[in-house]
């Protein structure tokens, strides 16, 4: 089975070709398909913000590392017990990477995402064939397209965004970082009821898309004063809620800074292990009584992506696509930002069912 993978370990963006981590197709054995099991044959697998990561040797360094978790596809075969969902051969899919085992003592208190077995199944995606439990399993709506379908676990992410802001209709929000997961929370959180919508994005091309898809205002940080506009958009008082969909050390220092009192803000992005950020417990938490939380992964969020993926404007997530033996390149441009979402197709799955 060809699989996209890590081949060796190093920063993608090292400027010393020899040292720079390299990205290829291999062969991986094929998954074993147990009794509950659903293969999937994959369409399309996005290229995650996190993935480059892997290369760099955050979860390990022993390669070949399979990549790929954003996926949608064809159920391809069936356990013999994998019918509880209503899954049929044929039927057009995408899922959660993750299967949560439901046995440990987080999953059965409604804490899945703490679930003490989540690595047993790490199984990569952007691959042939991919085969999950049938719980990891969502059959896509008729008018969501493969291509589009794709993103259904990132948009899991902004549902889950979304649900730890405890948004209340009217709250002013702002979103720092306009990648994936910060233009879907936008949209999201337009849904929700959010006012004074604004997105702090350093790349022109960005904030312009963030415009067309419900920001109300755009910051960019290098040329303007983040402070003083957040000031003049919010009449002094600060946003409601704040969102971090960057990942940047730099960036997310100053947010506490443009959050009103009582304000909540959310970290919803992955951050270098060894990152902490000076926090004044007096100022932030005793004076402004800010809730600060963040977002691992996303239990419980997927049946309510799946819902509005129809409703989601997808297209500018979707526009840059490259076939399974081009990953390489593919990984070059995703690192570049040349574009806010790169994909990759790993079969040919014939137009007419796409829908």
């Amino acid at each position: 089975m060809r699989t996209v993978a890590v081949t060796k370990i190093g920063s993608l963006r090292d400027p010393d070709e020899q040292a720079r981590g390299r990205i290829g197709v291999v062969d991986f054995p094929d998954q074993p398909l147990g009794p509950e099991d659903v293969r999937i044959r994959v369409a399309y697998s996005a290229i995650c913000g996190s993935d480059p990561h892997l290369a760099e040797g955050f979860f390990g360094t022993d390669v070949p590392i399979g990549l790929g978790h954003e996926l949608s596809g064809i159920v391809d075969a069936l356990g013999e017990n994998a019918h509880r969902n209503g899954l049929e051969l044929g039927d057009r899919v995408a899922g959660n990477f993750l299967r949560f085992c439901g046995t440990c003592t987080p999953c059965r208190a409604g804490r899945q995402q703490f679930c003490e077995n989540i690595q047993d199944y790490n199984r990569p995606g952007m691959a042939e064939t991919v085969t999950w439990h049938e719980s990891q399993v969502y059959k896509l709506p008729d008018s969501v397209s493969l291509l589009k379908g794709c993103l259904l676990e990132p948009t899991s992410v902004a549902v889950r965004i979304a649900d730890k802001t405890n948004i209340k209709v009217g709250d002013r929000v702002a979103i720092c970082g306009g990648g994936p997961i910060g233009q879907l929370a936008l949209q999201v959180l337009k849904m929700n009821g959010a006012t004074s919508l604004t997105l702090i994005e350093p790349i022109a091309e960005r904030r312009e898309m963030a415009l067309r898809h419900g920001a109300d205002v755009v910051i960019d940080p290098v040329t303007e004063d983040q402070y003083a506009r957040a000031d003049e958009i919010t009449d002094g008082r600060g946003f409601d809620i704040v969102i971090d969909a960057s990942g940047s050390p730099r960036a997310v220092r100053g947010l506490l800074d443009i959050a009103a009192k009582g304000a909540t803000v959310v970290y919803g992005a992955m951050y270098p292990h060894d990152f902490e950020m000076p926090l004044n417990l007096s100022d932030y938490l005793y004076l402004k009584e800010l809730t600060l939380t963040g977002v691992f992964v996303s239990p419980y969020a997927f049946p309510r992506a799946l819902q509005i993926l129809p409703y989601l404007d997808l297209d500018e997530l979707t526009q840059s696509v490259f076939d399974l033996e081009d990953a390489a390149e593919a990984f070059a441009v995703h690192v570049s930002g040349r574009y806010p979402k790169v994909v990759i197709r790993c079969n040919q799955i014939d137009e007419e069912v796409q829908r």
